[in-house]
């Protein structure tokens, strides 16, 4: 083979290749130019269903809109449908636009025009008119006409969508037949170019093979610990004894644990997707007028949230519960709120039990001081029946007046006491002014018996004059209390003695910037042997007493819910020191308290 042979040989063995490919090529971007035509096509149907279906949404809106309006009368109803008013034709002209190659589709989309505004003016707009004049718009044959063209309108739409479906349906199948043909026109280019990268390709694809292998392991592994952590984190969330409500930042229900179910009376599955304030309806304790949910204060404020005031919880078949509860963002990586989590918790029992125990103390007290006042009674009574007992016996007139003084001292004595038991337990329904000087000296008048008995010797340095904001009864109770402690504390000294003082506190700043309110510092001392240091933490705590079988351990428990219920503090200092030994209660009250009358 000479030279010549072999250059054309070679020619022919590039060239060929070459003008296949070219050939291929050609045909190819044929093909492709027909395909994208058709695709151009099928994608003008789809857009004209979507701009109907789009026209088709403006007219159920501007219907709702004017249904909302007709049923009410509240103008807010009628901002869908003057929304839809305003955007409808826009979209009716490109929906005519889309349909301008198909004069069936163009006369359709004239009929939709016609029976729009036929409805528009034949049935909405005296709607309007007749709800805005006042009248009834419930009429059953105007009704009927609207529902009759809104039916056309609905027709007409659809109408519109069947011709572009159709249209949509035959250009795909042209579209099949068309990626038919150029599949079978480039299979034998596949079968002669597919033989020399074979090989190649296998390599490359056993790569490819073994690196998906490896990745979908790795997801298979992850996928597990995911799901393995979700169900530690469900069962966590079941087991607690707190009920816990998921929602989004839209405010709706994802996630309720069992508690939370038991608690509103919502499964999981009917609250699923539910408003918040829908299943977890909450209502204020005393005014029974409806609280916004912590889920929703948390969306607004972008902050955990607690709501320290008791409130109702409304279970689904109607009872209720008293709760405490709180609320806390759910946040991503970056900080961005993406949810909600509501944790609450039934005290009912809680409140049930602390009532209980709060009557138990009243009782008591009550008990004590009847058993005072009867002593402090039944001692002047025994002496005017002695007074007179010596008068029956022959007593001379000069001894006969003498007895009838001292007789008439005891009766006024019993008058007195008297008077300040009625005074204990007069209680008044609001805050009223109250006399420190005579609230404290009615008490130690009450309870002279009692520190006779013991003999404690009581000093008061209480200045007239001093009032303060409250309920007379309750404060009488706790001083009741804090005397009481302070003189049997003081039994068995050599100088027993219970010390009473009172002094104006002025307003003045306070560390953390807000002002102490102006108000009164009440201190009862005493000379006893104190109280050890690691009992003063637990002395607010019910049931615990260093009386032994003496004490019930609700006086201090109780009087501070009382302090505290009047916007003021008590607070407790001790010694045990041989020389400083004894306690000082010291109570502020404020002049003019913020009462909380819901409790403490």
């Amino acid at each position: 083979m000479n030279p010549a042979q072999f250059d054309k040989i070679l020619r022919q063995v590039l060239t060929l290749p070459i003008l296949v490919l070219l050939a291929a090529a050609g045909a190819l971007l044929l093909a492709i130019q027909s395909t994208n035509t058709t695709v151009r096509q099928i994608q003008q149907a789809d857009a004209s269903i979507t701009q109907a279906m789009l026209v088709e949404k403006l007219i159920v809106d501007e219907e709702s809109g004017l249904r909302g309006f007709q049923t009410t009368g509240d103008p807010r109803f009628l901002q869908p449908y003057q929304e839809s008013q305003a955007a409808l034709d826009q979209q009716l002209s490109r929906l005519g636009s889309l349909l301008a190659d198909f004069p069936a589709d163009h006369h359709d989309l004239e009929s939709l025009h016609s029976a729009q505004e036929a409805w528009r003016v034949g049935f909405a707009i005296p709607v309007i008119a007749t709800v805005q004049a006042g009248g009834d718009a419930s009429d059953i044959p105007l009704n009927l006409l609207g529902k009759v063209r809104i039916d056309a309108i609905r027709a007409a739409i659809d109408t519109i969508i069947r011709d572009s479906e159709s249209r949509r349906a035959s250009r795909i199948a042209y579209w099949s037949r068309q990626v038919h043909a150029t599949f079978i026109a480039l299979l034998v280019f596949s079968v002669v170019t597919g033989l020399l990268i074979g090989l190649f390709m296998r390599k490359r694809l056993h790569e490819v093979s073994q690196s998906y292998t490896r990745a979908q392991a790795v997801l298979r592994t992850r996928a597990d610990q995911l799901f393995a952590s979700e169900q530690s984190l469900r069962t966590t969330l079941s087991s607690i004894c707190d009920g816990v409500i998921a929602t989004d930042t839209e405010g709706h229900v994802g996630m309720m644990n069992e508690v939370s179910q038991q608690l509103t009376g919502w499964s999981q599955e009917d609250a699923h997707g539910l408003p918040i304030e829908t299943v977890f309806r909450l209502l204020n304790r005393n005014t029974r007028q409806p609280v916004e949910d912590p889920a929703t204060t948390v969306q607004r404020l972008n902050c955990v949230v607690h709501q320290s005031q008791d409130v109702l919880l409304l279970n689904r078949d109607g009872s209720e519960r008293l709760i405490d509860n709180n609320a806390s963002p759910i946040r991503n990586q970056s900080g961005d709120m993406t949810g909600v989590v509501t944790v609450f918790r039934d005290i009912t029992t809680e409140r049930q039990t602390q009532a209980a125990l709060l009557a138990n103390e009243k009782l008591a007290a009550t008990g004590r001081l009847a058993a005072t006042i009867a002593h402090e009674i039944h001692n002047p009574l025994d002496a005017v029946a002695n007074l007179l007992f010596l008068m029956e016996s022959g007593s001379t007139p000069e001894e006969t007046h003498q007895f009838l003084g001292m007789a008439q001292q005891e009766l006024t004595r019993v008058t007195q006491i008297s008077r300040a038991m009625l005074g204990l337990y007069r209680e008044a329904s609001a805050p009223v002014s109250i006399e420190i000087h005579e609230m404290l000296a009615s008490l130690l008048l009450l309870m002279q018996g009692r520190f006779n008995l013991l003999h404690v010797h009581v000093t008061e340095d209480v200045s007239p004059g001093l009032h303060i904001e409250g309920f007379p009864a309750e404060l009488r109770q706790v001083f009741t209390n804090l005397i009481s402690n302070a003189a049997e504390a003081a039994t068995g000294q050599e100088k027993a003695c219970v010390h009473l003082s009172a002094q104006p506190q002025p307003a003045e700043p306070l560390p953390d910037g807000h002002l102490q309110e102006e108000g009164v510092i009440i201190t009862v001392a005493d000379n006893g042997c104190g109280i050890p240091t690691h009992q003063l933490d637990q002395l607010f705590r019910p049931f615990f007493t260093t009386k032994g079988e003496n004490g019930t351990g609700l006086g201090l428990w109780v009087s501070q819910g009382i302090i505290r219920k009047h916007g003021g503090t008590i607070d407790i200092q001790s010694s045990t020191a041989e020389q400083t030994h004894g306690t000082r209660v010291s109570v502020f009250l404020a002049t003019k308290p913020h009462i909380h009358l819901g409790g403490d």
